[in-house]
């Protein structure tokens, strides 16, 4: 484990409030309604998006008068586009905010091709990767994370909807295939919609996890955009996803898994839903309460 503190800590994502992909949910809301929130519902810290400065002189002063620290951030990667050398140029802003903010991992995703923004495109026509790209692919990764961990920011992979790396195969084929500067980000919600259980993945992975999103899924709903063929945010929109607590992943079996590795990283509480539909602050409430509740049950 690379991010070792003397218990978990509980995070969220700033998604509760407004998202990146579709900026117009939540995008009145202000950042310090967002940080204020956050506190009061007794987060640590909190995620990067899209309305944070990206300074780290402007970002720190914010962060310190709110008494919350950054967890991590989101960075789109392009190594189906580019070699590590132009990859790891490209992040250097990137990572340099992430280090300056006392960041242990950075949450990294593979974004070439990628359809989860794309409200016209059903999670069917998701990308792959062929026979012939997953080895550069590897190799180019492999590359990327070794740089980053010897910069003192590990990588946590994040699999996700509507992109190369979706399925638990295709998470056990990048496992497999990588050595152990590739660590991963695992995300409950993402998996539960890729057809996974997270208890199985967790258990097959777990030395590699370094790193965990923890969304719900409403299964109703899922099960309806599955049926319907939908695009990712359409599924969002729809509800498919909440916090620990409200929807169908089993968190009591989840948490026992990281346990037993000694796992003292973040647990960030993580759903996109619309805030007009989804107060922030009471689902903020409900996510940590019941995640602590949790956490605390399993030794954690």
């Amino acid at each position: 484990m690379t991010a070792q503190f003397k218990s978990v800590r509980l995070g969220i994502n700033p998604i509760t409030w407004s998202n990146d992909d579709m900026p117009e949910l939540g995008g009145d809301i202000p950042l310090d309604t967002c940080l204020s929130e956050t506190k009061q519902a007794g987060y640590d810290g909190i995620e990067l998006g899209n309305k944070f400065p990206r300074a780290a002189d402007a970002l720190a002063p914010i962060m310190a008068r709110h008494g919350l620290a950054i967890v991590s951030g989101w960075y789109s990667a392009k190594l189906l586009e580019r070699d590590a050398d132009a990859e790891i140029v490209a992040m250097q802003d990137h990572l340099g905010l992430l280090k300056a903010m006392g960041c242990q991992v950075m949450v990294f995703a593979e974004t070439s091709r990628a359809i989860a923004g794309d409200r016209n495109r059903p999670l069917s026509q998701r990308p792959a990767m062929s026979e012939a790209e997953w080895p550069v692919f590897i190799d180019r990764l492999d590359k990327v994370a070794s740089y980053l961990k010897k910069a003192g920011v590990t990588m946590a992979f994040h699999h996700h909807m509507g992109t190369v790396v979706e399925s638990e195969q295709d998470i056990d084929r990048l496992m497999a295939s990588t050595g152990p500067a590739v660590g991963l980000l695992l995300d409950s919600g993402h998996l539960t919609y890729a057809g996974a259980d997270p208890i199985v993945v967790a258990r097959r992975h777990v030395a590699r996890i370094n790193h965990v999103h923890c969304k719900d899924v409403r299964r109703p709903v899922l099960e309806q955009a599955r049926t319907g063929d939908r695009s990712f945010m359409d599924a969002v929109l729809a509800g498919v996803f909440t916090v620990p607590g409200d929807g169908s992943v089993d968190y009591a079996g989840l948490m026992p898994i990281l346990h037993g590795v000694g796992y003292r990283g973040w647990l960030v509480v993580e759903a996109e839903q619309d805030p007009s539909k989804a107060h922030p602050f009471t689902y903020a409430q409900i996510g940590r309460r019941y995640l602590a509740g949790i956490a605390a049950g399993a030794g954690l």
